[in-house]
């Protein structure tokens, strides 16, 4: 598909939705079986299982039809990554370290990119049952119903959530300093475990705010999109635009995201 030719981004989401609750299915129906000889460690405290490599390649089969000549970015690397103007984006088990210690708090995200701009994001919360979705030109839904960020308007009356790095800790000691912050002058933070999850949440209003360093595209895209769509704002740590590819990302309501980015700043100011 060249990126003059056209999809229908409705019909393709609700696909995408069916998809991604058929691969949940399977990811719960596998909790039982997961043991220490069914885990593998792709680096410091990074692990991956055979669930996480099946459900992508559920995913990559089923997407390849919705989009035929499409291009993937997974984290799993089962299908070759090809730049294409359509790119999916899959994380097929977000919040793997939860799963492996039976923590009910992980999640499928997938996104579609166009020309490197996001055009849909679904992001299915396996154990709530719960599947937050957009497209194109659409409101964001969490099943059926449509959903919108947080009306707060500061930071002192928001909830906030983050993640925290697992192998990469060169900003550990700046970030460290602006959790601090955050507890200080804020509802407080929660750390979930799965940035799909998070992005999702900020999106229907349960946080106002999700930031973290260290990301990937595949843990962003699909939930970053939603948050657009229900009203939010995405930006790297600067306030730009660089979230999907540059490591690090805050969304938020909007209202608060600029007091925010000013509280970022001068944390990670050099000096």
């Amino acid at each position: 598909m060249t990126q003059n030719q056209r999809i229908d981004l409705k019909k393709a989401c609700d696909e995408v939705q069916n998809m991604a609750r058929e691969t949940g299915k399977f990811i719960r129906e596998q909790m039982t079986g997961i043991n220490k000889d069914t885990i593998e460690v792709k680096g410091t405290h990074n692990f991956v299982t055979y669930v996480d490599k099946s459900s992508e390649e559920l995913l990559v089969a089923g997407l390849k039809k919705i989009i035929p000549d499409c291009g993937f970015i997974t984290e799993e690397q089962t299908v070759e990554t090809r730049q294409r103007s359509f790119m999916w984006v899959i994380d097929p088990l977000d919040g793997t370290t939860n799963f492996i210690h039976g923590l009910p708090c992980f999640s499928i995200s997938i996104g579609l990119l166009r020309n490197n701009l996001m055009i849909m994001g679904v992001v299915y919360d396996i154990n709530l049952d719960e599947c937050f979705y957009a497209w194109e030109g659409s409101r964001a839904y969490l099943n059926g119903k449509e959903i919108r960020v947080s009306g707060a308007n500061k930071l002192n009356d928001s909830l906030l959530a983050t993640g925290f790095p697992y192998y990469d800790y060169s900003r550990l000691e700046k970030y460290m300093e602006l959790f601090t912050w955050c507890l200080r002058n804020t509802h407080g933070v929660r750390r979930i475990g799965s940035a799909a999850i998070d992005l999702a949440w900020v999106a229907c209003g349960r946080f106002e705010a999700f930031f973290e360093y260290g990301l990937n595209a595949w843990d962003v895209v699909g939930g970053a999109f939603i948050v657009q769509q229900a009203g939010g704002k995405i930006t790297d740590f600067k306030g730009g635009a660089n979230f999907i590819f540059g490591r690090e990302l805050v969304a938020s309501n909007e209202k608060i995201h600029d007091e925010f980015i000013g509280e970022i700043d001068r944390i990670f100011k050099p000096g």
